[in-house]
């Protein structure tokens, strides 16, 4: 294949978190709205451009009062920054369809280098003819990092929320003409 634009198939494709609650246990959540730019040529990530951006306000954790805490000041502050962007900066491959894929992560005002592993999942042709591309991602980040530093201890010691955020992505993306 060559560098081709991919047009990210947002109906098949998902955005998942979990963080440590009590120490003792994890809350999941996703977020429902988010974009990406893709240049890639799906054989051989290491020359990829991709720009990815989440809209912090559709977080999700199936709990109201959960949710609009995570959108207050307390930690995303959706008002005053909207949304959580990473734009890639080094792709290294790791193995046949593995690849480290490094960029800034932008959040909360801050900006700071990530990296996730990204695994190329296969491509096929949909019903109608489209090219369909697959990638799974997994990674790791402090939400300290980012300012989100909101907490509170508990009575048996440690903390209520936990400093490491574990994120997942599925996502599938369609040739563009």
């Amino acid at each position: 294949m060559t560098v081709s634009k991919w047009a990210l198939d947002k109906a098949h494709s998902s955005v998942d978190f979990s963080v440590r609650h009590m120490m003792i246990s994890s809350v999941k959540g996703s977020f429902n709205e988010f974009s990406a730019s893709i240049e890639a040529d799906p054989s051989d990530l290491t020359t990829a451009k991709i720009e990815f951006t989440i809209e912090l306000a559709s977080v999700d954790t199936r709990n109201d009062d959960r949710d609009n805490h995570l959108r207050s000041a307390d930690f995303f502050d959706v008002e005053n920054t909207p949304t959580m962007t990473f734009t890639s900066t080094q792709i290294t491959k790791k193995a046949d369809d593995e690849y480290e894929v490094t960029g800034n992560l932008s959040l909360h005002g801050k900006t700071n280098q990530e990296t996730f592993l990204v695994t190329f999942e296969g491509e096929g042709k949909d019903p109608w003819g489209n090219l369909k591309v697959g990638f799974s991602a997994e990674g790791k980040i402090n939400r300290s990092d980012y300012g989100l530093s909101w907490n509170a201890a508990l009575e048996t010691g440690g903390v209520l929320v936990g400093d490491q955020i574990k994120v997942a992505l599925q996502l599938q993306a369609t040739k563009e003409a």
